[in-house]
């Protein structure tokens, strides 16, 4: 290496040239985004075009909840209480994890603290929903579980 003021051979470890006094800067290299950096985004949205998808079936469902006690003769107690209620707590369950996929891509692409922690869990739960739900468990996380992704996801969420 030499000094770019007066061209005297100088050291990697000098921090001043010794023949001018300049000051010597280390160069700095342009640091690669890592993987964690180029996924998470894609990863965000993803989450929340999964959460968007569960509002339909939710909605229908609630839908389907007032609408099916028309269907049922009154001389049916049983199905007419039953039926409303099994149909409503699966489209309130379906909003809830619509809900859910929702805030955790909202929290993936705005860099929130607590949004890694949240799509681990809801990664891991989506494994058990095959096809697409199996394939965003995988990527998130693939995404989520590196080695530095960890450390990384801190470092992205402080400079946010």
């Amino acid at each position: 290496m030499f000094c770019s003021t007066c061209g005297a051979p100088i050291q990697p470890h000098f921090t001043v040239c010794p023949t001018c006094g300049r000051s010597l800067t280390p160069a700095v290299a342009p640091t690669l985004p890592g993987r964690l950096d180029r996924h998470l985004r894609t990863l965000g949205i993803l989450w929340l075009v999964a959460g968007a998808l569960f509002v339909i079936p939710g909605l229908f469902f609630m839908v389907i909840s007032s609408v099916v006690r028309i269907g049922i003769p009154a001389a049916e107690a049983l199905p007419r209480i039953v039926a409303p209620l099994v149909l409503s707590l699966i489209g309130w369950t379906l909003l809830i994890v619509a809900a859910g996929g929702i805030l955790v891509g909202w929290g993936l692409t705005k860099l929130q603290p607590w949004a890694r922690t949240a799509a681990i869990v809801l990664g891991i739960v989506s494994l058990l929903h095959p096809p697409l739900g199996t394939a965003l468990g995988i990527y998130t996380l693939w995404v989520l579980l590196s080695d530095p992704g960890g450390v990384e996801y801190e470092r992205l969420a402080r400079a946010n």
